[in-house]
């Protein structure tokens, strides 16, 4: 029997203001980085895979669905980095560079167990210090940390390793009823992506990973004197930036020498002055914090300027250095029990510290990790099969901790359903950089794998470096004003 015209508009108007249903053990909850409700759910696991009887803990996840009733079965799932970020936090991140994927699929943020809300390992003592540290301040903090996790219910700290959490994905990937998801990791979260890879190959459909993190890196910061003297390089090639800071290499040469001294910063947090000694290991950790973005290696020939004069606030500011904490942060406890466990798990090479920036993060983790409980390493962790799926590796040319050189060496693994896409003027952590989170949106909705693997790129070679920052002068304070007033006229 046939439904009369009003009948009919009756019916498809019901359809299309109805409520979207509830993911299987999700409900209606609200976060932060979005307007809308999204479907938030909980998986519990064991703390021991290999006591499934044993203690348990709550593994949380955010579903951003799709609002499509035609929607693939294929869901993104978001792989933070760190280790030790919040997926559900940087969830605004995520729908930012994938949103053009969710008209079809959802997007899925899991905090890994450790992080956010899944058995948080959170150091209070490191993460909301409104001081900066020295070393042996750090080291005794990060004692204390230790010993208070251990304390929890869900403190053995042996249980926190990648090839772990990866199971956790899986679960949750069963218990949401999905088929083969899209991952999406940037940098740690693309270990997280090779290992989900290597277990459950059967369950990717296609893999972005964007700042490669190799299984088998043992140490931190070990392109981050290249990365620097480049941006030197730079500057005495550019009329702008030589002009304003001349011998650029030679003034960060004595800010280093003339350590340890004492500065005179503000806490931009706090609003108040203080004033402490800095030693160089110090320095060095605030500038490789800074190589990390394009943006902030465009001030860091100020902020070097500002230092060896003795005003820190610049280069302070720019690299995050009083504290950890809020969204974006490093839960801390989570970091140090991932990286002790696979970073010394295998014998260093010789030939492993390089430069002054490797040797720094060296000593930090030799230290902590001497007495940090580790996890249990499978060796098949340290290896990546050929993959069956397709897999976009991103990497930046100007990368202080995961340069080209990785996304090589694991792209020639992963073999032919690798393409690896190298950015020169990009840094750590590409897909937010002009047209790139286009190429990554177009590879993952591609309906086949040779169009994924043949998706246009050329638009990343026109990405240009950022100019480097100058202060503002009186002249171009007083130009920018007549600029002004002849618009308003």
């Amino acid at each position: 029997m046939q439904m009369n015209s009003a009948l009919r508009k009756l019916a498809c108007l019901t359809l299309l203001t109805a409520p979207l249903a509830a993911h299987a053990g999700t409900k209606a909850c609200r976060i932060p980085s979005f307007p809308q409700e999204v479907q938030c759910g909980q998986i519990v696991r064991p703390l021991d895979p290999n006591q499934p009887n044993g203690k348990k803990i709550e593994v949380h996840y955010v579903v951003l669905p799709s609002k499509d009733r035609n929607k693939l079965p294929d869901a993104v799932f978001l792989l933070a980095g760190g280790p030790g970020q919040s997926a559900i936090d940087a969830a605004g991140f995520g729908e930012s560079n994938l949103g053009k994927l969710n008209r079809r699929r959802d997007l899925v943020f899991v905090d890994q167990r450790g992080t956010g809300r899944s058995a948080s390992l959170k150091c209070d003592e490191l993460e909301t210090s409104d001081k900066i540290l020295d070393s042996d301040g750090a080291f005794k903090a990060t004692t204390d940390c230790m010993q208070s996790l251990q304390k929890l219910p869900h403190g053995d700290l042996k249980f926190y390793s990648t090839s772990i959490a990866v199971q956790d994905l899986e679960a949750i990937r069963v218990a949401q009823n999905y088929s083969e998801v899209n991952l999406v990791g940037v940098s740690y979260g693309t270990r997280v992506g090779l290992e989900y890879l290597r277990q459950y190959p059967q369950s990717v459909r296609r893999l972005v990973i964007d700042g490669v993190v190799p299984p088998d890196l043992g140490l931190l910061g070990t392109n981050a004197q290249a990365a620097l003297e480049g941006v030197f390089a730079e500057c005495a090639k550019d009329r702008r930036c030589s002009a304003a800071y001349p011998d650029l290499a030679g003034t960060w040469k004595h800010l280093l020498d003339s350590t340890p001294r004492q500065f005179t910063y503000t806490n931009s947090r706090l609003l108040t002055t203080i004033t402490t000694k800095i030693a160089r290991e110090d320095l060095l950790g605030m500038v490789l914090k800074a190589l990390y973005s394009p943006s902030m290696t465009s001030v860091l020939p100020y902020a070097i300027t500002q230092a060896d004069k003795g005003k820190l606030d610049a280069l302070l500011t720019m690299s995050g250095s009083f504290n950890q904490a809020g969204p974006g942060g490093l839960t801390l406890g989570m970091h140090y029990s991932v990286w002790c466990g696979e970073a010394y798990a295998k014998p260093r090479p010789a030939n492993a510290v390089s430069d002054q920036f490797t040797a720094r993060s060296a000593e930090m983790y030799d230290r902590v990790c001497a007495t940090w409980p580790r996890a249990e390493i499978p060796k098949e962790f340290f290896n990546v099969p050929p993959s069956k799926s397709p897999v976009l590796l991103l990497s930046g040319g100007i990368d202080p901790v995961t340069p080209i050189r990785y996304g090589d060496q694991i792209a020639k693994a992963l073999g032919a359903k690798a393409r690896h896409i190298t950015i020169e003027n990009a840094s750590h952590g590409v897909m937010g950089q002009g047209c790139v989170r286009d190429v990554v949106n177009k590879f993952l909705a591609a309906k086949t794998d040779d169009e994924a693997l043949t998706v246009d790129v050329s638009c990343v070679r026109q990405i240009p470096r950022p100019l480097v920052w100058l202060p503002p002068t009186k002249s171009t304070e007083v130009g920018a004003t007549a600029n002004l007033k002849k618009a308003g006229e």
